[in-house]
């Protein structure tokens, strides 16, 4: 923020201390279903701080971050499944049973662990998205390219989680709302509430841990490299290294996003990973405003509160008005609504539409400038 104009400080000042009130106060405002929706959609919001950096700032627009977001949701619904098995036969969650299995998979053992959740949960999704974005980028692959890779990934997870039915539940995938925690419900309106109170700062923190990564060197060769790349390679710097690291960075906060989206929307499964999801996240941050980090959390709560909110009194019209919404932006404001409110301001609008502004003709000014004279 410090490169910032005056005004444009001030204006995002504004808007944290709006965002802020608002948290504060919604609690006390909303019922705890719209609470429960508001706390999911912040949890959204840090998925689409990982797309803004990767696409804002290297240009990487990753079409699979579902990947690492219900990596994320598993972590998180594993233990919690394993938290609530003591009381059952063999101690495992019950789904199980109905598929002959007896004896815990060796890879669940490390889940009844809190702390190594906690770790694995951000971790696991952050060493995948490292590893993926090392065999891509050092192949030097980019562009739509890379796009359509990402998106091949995550059809093939899509397919191998779907199809894990003794392992993960499969297709039906693993519930958490009615597991426990700290001795209560994980669904109760207690837990939620504090929830949404965890999640509200995640994402203060999460920002602000964005914005400290794309400060000074290291966030002016991300830029060097969404810009001109061969350039930056000329200059001595390693662009595979970079781009693997904030991909990674990206990962893991897609990570600590699905697992706070599990607990919230009581269910993890394998339809996170579908391809329209993963769009959705690019369309925040595309709304919101690319490589503006803030755009891309009021881009992912307010367009996921808007379906809700526009899908209950009209189901059939959101994927329409989502669509204009999108098209919209392409044409008229590439840099979203906050890149577009911090820089030319609603004047310009009907401009960017292709509606010209009345322009004074010399015959006009000079009648004017005789007007001004008699007086």
């Amino acid at each position: 923020m410090k490169n910032l104009p005056k005004s444009s400080r001030w204006f995002l000042l504004l808007i944290w201390i709006t965002i802020i009130a608002a948290i504060i106060a919604a609690p006390a405002l909303l019922p705890v279903f719209r609470l429960n929706l508001l706390g999911r959609y912040l949890s959204l919001a840090i998925v689409a701080l990982g797309v803004d950096l990767i696409w804002g700032y290297a240009g990487l627009l990753s079409l699979g971050q579902g990947i690492f977001f219900t990596l994320g949701g598993y972590c998180a619904a594993m233990y919690l499944q394993l938290n609530s098995s003591s009381d059952l036969p063999n101690g495992i969650p019950e789904f199980f049973a109905l598929y002959g299995v007896k004896e815990l998979p060796f890879f669940w053992e490390p889940f009844k662990s809190p702390i190594f959740t906690l770790i694995a949960i951000w971790l696991i999704p952050a060493l995948v998205a490292g590893t993926l974005g090392f065999l891509v980028f050092r192949n030097r692959i980019k562009g739509v390219y890379f796009s359509i890779l990402t998106q091949a990934a995550l059809l093939v997870f899509f397919n191998f989680f779907n199809g894990q039915q003794k392992l993960i539940n499969g297709t039906n995938g693993l519930k958490t709302d009615v597991t426990q925690l700290f001795g209560q419900m994980v669904g109760s309106d207690s837990m939620q509430r504090w929830f949404f109170w965890l999640t509200a700062i995640i994402v203060v923190i999460a920002w602000f841990f964005a914005r400290w990564v794309v400060r000074d060197r290291f966030g002016n060769v991300l830029i060097g490299i969404r810009d001109d790349e061969p350039r930056v390679r000329f200059t001595g710097y390693n662009p595979t290294l970079f781009k693997t690291i904030v991909f990674g960075i990206a990962g893991g906060l897609a990570g600590i996003s699905g697992a706070l989206y599990t607990v919230q929307s009581g269910i993890v499964s394998p339809q996170f990973m579908t391809v329209p999801f993963s769009i959705e996240m690019v369309i925040w941050v595309a709304v919101g405003g690319r490589g503006t980090l803030l755009g891309a959390i009021l881009g992912a709560v307010a367009i996921n509160y808007a379906k809700s909110l526009v899908s209950e009194a009209l189901p059939a019209s959101w994927m329409f008005i989502q669509g204009g919404l999108f098209i919209l932006v392409v044409t008229a404001l590439p840099e979203g609504v906050l890149g577009w409110l911090q820089s030319d301001r609603p004047r310009n609008l009907l401009t960017r539409l292709g509606v010209s502004r009345p322009v004074s003709t010399y015959p006009s000014l000079e009648a004017e400038s005789k007007q001004e004279v008699k007086k």
